[in-house]
């Protein structure tokens, strides 16, 4: 444990260790929580196959049980080494976190639920803990930077392409007609945006000569459409100015992404605690 890390009071050090990454501590519990959160994926994963669940359903159960118990800890810890703690709560990480641990819970306490919802329901909600990964992974950061300082440009280019389905699928609904299943515009712009971004389901497919002619023009644009934002970003991620961004963490807003010079939160403007690091 680092000399800075020793002279705080036991409360900074969990806030450290557990909301930060930047020591060897907080990096150990992130790994190890990154193992925790991949094993209990497998196992919901392995129990929803009928044929494994029905052999090794008391283990699973057991293993889940496990998991659900060593993510309440958690939950518990960081609330209480949050500082602003229904900041913590109402976030977005916060929530996440109970939601990840809630179904095993209510499964158990209202087993009336089995009458009312398939209990493999409450297992998918367990997926959510896939997000949590994003809470250890630096290069997340990053990349939400960069879709943050674009998303102006992609909002440009997603209403240029908004505006040519609307009007190149209300050219379809007159071309075509519900004669052959343009039934009404916003299924013409349904089959637009289908077309555009070059899925294609097939449910609804133009007969005349004009329309598979925009309906060509149209799959040429698609190929287009899904290179701009891909473009878009990755420029802005090429262009960003390189600074140590650091895992430090605002106490009031709970808000991570500052570098290691940042005095304020870059978010609320809340002084930031000294910056620890191995």
């Amino acid at each position: 444990m680092s000399e800075q890390l020793a002279k705080k009071t036991l409360k900074e050090k969990l806030f450290i260790i557990i909301f930060e990454a930047d020591t060897r501590a907080g990096q150990l519990f992130d790994k190890t929580l990154i193992y925790l959160i991949l094993l209990s994926l497998v196992v919901v994963v392995v129990d929803s196959i009928e044929s494994i669940s029905a052999e090794f359903h008391f283990s699973l159960t057991v293993l889940e049980w496990i998991f659900t118990i060593i993510f309440s800890l958690e939950y518990i810890a960081r609330v209480y080494c949050a500082q602003n703690r229904m900041q913590y709560i109402k976030s977005f990480y916060g929530i996440i976190d109970l939601v990840a641990i809630l179904p095993t819970y209510l499964a158990m306490l209202f087993p009336e639920l089995h009458a009312l919802i398939d209990v493999r329901v409450l297992r998918l909600i367990r997926i959510f803990r896939i997000f949590k990964l994003t809470e250890y992974v630096t290069e997340y950061v990053h990349l939400g930077a960069a879709l943050a300082a674009s998303r102006r440009k992609i909002f440009v280019f997603l209403s240029a392409v908004l505006m040519i389905v609307m009007v190149l699928g209300t050219l379809m609904y007159v071309i075509e007609g519900p004669a052959n299943g343009f039934t009404s515009i916003p299924t013409s712009i349904y089959w637009a945006i289908s077309t555009m971004t070059t899925v294609g389901f097939g449910d609804i497919t133009p007969k005349t000569d004009l329309g598979r002619f925009i309906t060509s023009i149209m799959m040429l644009m698609g190929w287009g459409t899904l290179a701009v934002p891909t473009g878009i970003v990755t420029a802005e991620l090429a262009s960003s100015r390189p600074e140590q961004i650091t895992t430090r963490t605002c106490k009031e807003c709970m808000s991570e992404g500052h570098a290691a010079t940042d005095q304020y939160c870059r978010h609320c403007g809340a002084k930031l605690p000294d910056y620890v690091h191995d």
